[in-house]
C-alpha cells in the first residue's frame, strides 16, 4: 500500500510540475483521492494506474486520453511504475566452498598493507586473500593462471647449444718486418749509374738496381782473381778460398763473384742485385754519389704476405687465443674478404685506448693490401663443443649476481643463482645452477622478479605484525 500510496503522489507531483501540460477529459479532473484509489485497485490485477504521452513526453493522465494528432496515451501498469521504496536486501553470495585456509588479506594495489580480517581500502576495492601455500618458504612465487597469460609469461628449456662470438675491431696493414731489405755498402763507395727504378716500382729478386765501383771491392776481386788464375795456386782451391770470403764479407752479389771465377777478370763497376720480390719503398742512390758504410741507398719490401694489425678491446681478450681464425674486410675493396689466423698477441696494452694489438698474416697474393690500409677484423671466438645455454633474456643480472626463473609447474617458479659463461648468438653459457631440460623464463620475468619481492615484503609485513 505504501508502494500505491506513493505512486500517486508521484503522478499528482508530475501532473503539477507539467504546468498546464494536462488537460482535462470530458470537462474535468480526478481528485487526489481518485488518484489515490485507483492505482490501489488496479494492483491487484495489474490494470493501468495512470497515462503517459507516447512520445515519453512529461504529459500524463489518469484516465485514458488522445494526443492532438488521434494516437492513445501510452498505459502504465502498477509493475512498470517507479519505485520509491527501499531495494530488497541483496541475497549473500554463496561461499565457494574452500579446504585452503586464508592466512591474510592484502593490499589489492600492491601496497604493504595486510589485513587479518577482509576490508576494503581507501577506494572501496576489496583486499585480496592470500591463502595457506601461496607464501611458501622455499623462495618460489606462485602465478594464477589468469596473471600468467596477462603478463606473457613464456619458458623454454635449457638446452646444450654451440655458442660463437664474433668480435669485431678496426685495424691497418702493416709490412712484414720480415719481408723488407735494406740495400747498403760496407766499403766507400761511389755509384756509378742508377737503373730505371724509382720508389713504387715493382722489383723481382736478381734484377740490377745500380752499377757501384769500390776500391776496397776492387781489390778483393784482383787478389781473388789472381789467386784462382795463378798457374801455382789456381788448382787449389784452398788458396782462393780467404780471398772469396772477403768478397762475399763485402756483400758483393753471387753473380758477379761467379762471373770473376768463369771470366778470370776483375769489372770496373759491379751491379747490385735486388734481393727479393717486391716493391721499392725507399731510394736514395744517385748517380755520381759517394757512398758511405751503412748508408741506405735503396729499401724493397715484399708485400706477397702483410701483416693486419688489429686493435682489440680490453675486455674481449680473455676470448682470443693463438691460431684462432679471423676474417678480414679492407674498406677500399667492399665484398672482398681475407682470411687469416692470430699469430701474435702483443703483451703492451694501449694506456689511452684499453686496445691490445693482435697481429694477424695475410696472404696479399694481387698486392691489393697496402701498408696503412684501413680495415675490419671478425673474430670468431667460442667453443666450437656444445654447452649449456638459455637466452638472455632469461638472466636476471643485477651486477653482482645473476639469476634465473625455473617452472616448476602450476604456476609456481622457482629463482636460481647461477653463474654465466659465453655470450653469443642471443644466448649465454650457464656453467652452474641448473640441469640440463630444466623450463627456464624467457619472457616477463622481471614481472616475476617484481611480484616475488612483493610478496616478500609483504610476508615480512604479515609476520612483524603477528608478533607480540
Amino acid at each position: 500500500m505504501k508502494r500505491v500510496i506513493l505512486a500517486g503522489i508521484a503522478v499528482a507531483a508530475l501532473i503539477a510540475a507539467a504546468g498546464g501540460g494536462f488537460v482535462a477529459v470530458r470537462g474535468h479532473l480526478h481528485s487526489t483521492e481518485a488518484a489515490l484509489v485507483s492505482p490501489a485497485a488496479a494492483q491487484a490485477s495489474d490494470d493501468p494506474i495512470y497515462f503517459q504521452d507516447p512520445d515519453g513526453r512529461p504529459f500524463y493522465s489518469l484516465t485514458p486520453r488522445k494526443t492532438t494528432d488521434g494516437r492513445d496515451y501510452r498505459s502504465v501498469p502498477a509493475s512498470a511504475d517507479l519505485s520509491f521504496e527501499d531495494e530488497p536486501a541483496a541475497a549473500p553470495a554463496t561461499a565457494v566452498a574452500t579446504d585452503r585456509k586464508i592466512k591474510f588479506y592484502r593490499n589489492p594495489m600492491g601496497l604493504a598493507d595486510t589485513s587479518p580480517v577482509p576490508k576494503k581500502d581507501s577506494m572501496g576495492m576489496d583486499y585480496i586473500p592470500v591463502y595457506e601455500g601461496e607464501d611458501t618458504d622455499d623462495g618460489s612465487i606462485k602465478l594464477s593462471p589468469g596473471k600468467i597469460q596477462r603478463t606473457g609469461v613464456k619458458s623454454e628449456r635449457a638446452e646444450p647449444r654451440v655458442i660463437r662470438t664474433a668480435i669485431r675491431a678496426p685495424g691497418t696493414i702493416q709490412l712484414d718486418e720480415r719481408r723488407i731489405s735494406v740495400i747498403s755498402m760496407r766499403a766507400e763507395s761511389w755509384v756509378q749509374k742508377v737503373t730505371n727504378v724509382t720508389t713504387g716500382t715493382r722489383v723481382t729478386k736478381g734484377q740490377p738496381l745500380m752499377e757501384i765501383y769500390s776500391p776496397a771491392v776492387a781489390s778483393a776481386a784482383a787478389e781473388y782473381v789472381a789467386t784462382i788464375t795463378s798457374k801455382t795456386t789456381g788448382g787449389q782451391g784452398l788458396y782462393g778460398r780467404g780471398s772469396r770470403q772477403r768478397l762475399v764479407n763485402l756483400d758483393v752479389p753471387d753473380a758477379a763473384i761467379a762471373a770473376m771465377e768463369k771470366t778470370g777478370s776483375v769489372p770496373i763497376a759491379i751491379d747490385w742485385l735486388a734481393p727479393r720480390d717486391g716493391i721499392v719503398l725507399e731510394r736514395n742512390a744517385i748517380e755520381g754519389m759517394r757512398a758511405q758504410p751503412g748508408d741506405v741507398l735503396f729499401r724493397v719490401a715484399d708485400i706477397s704476405v702483410v701483416w693486419a694489425m688489429i686493435d682489440v678491446a680490453e675486455r674481449d681478450l680473455g676470448s682470443l687465443a693463438l691460431g684462432q681464425t679471423v676474417i678480414v674486410k679492407a674498406r677500399s675493396f667492399p665484398g672482398r674478404e681475407f682470411s687469416g689466423k692470430i699469430a701474435v698477441v702483443y703483451p703492451q696494452l694501449n694506456r689511452e685506448t684499453r686496445t691490445a694489438r693482435v697481429r694477424v698474416e695475410l696472404t696479399n697474393a694481387d698486392s691489393i693490401l697496402l701498408p696503412d690500409l684501413y680495415v675490419d677484423a671478425e673474430i670468431e671466438t667460442g667453443s666450437p663443443q656444445p654447452v649449456l645455454a638459455v637466452p638472455e633474456s632469461a638472466v636476471l643480472d643485477t651486477g653482482s649476481r645473476q639469476a634465473v626463473f625455473v617452472e616448476k609447474g602450476q604456476g609456481r617458479f622457482e629463482p636460481r643463482e647461477v653463474k654465466l659463461g659465453h655470450r653469443g648468438g642471443g644466448y649465454v653459457e650457464i656453467r652452474e645452477g641448473i640441469s640440463e631440460g630444466e623450463p627456464i623464463v624467457i619472457s616477463a620475468n622481471f614481472l616475476i622478479d617484481a611480484e616475488s619481492n612483493l610478496k616478500a615484503a609483504l610476508k615480512g609485513f604479515s609476520d612483524a605484525g603477528a608478533q607480540p
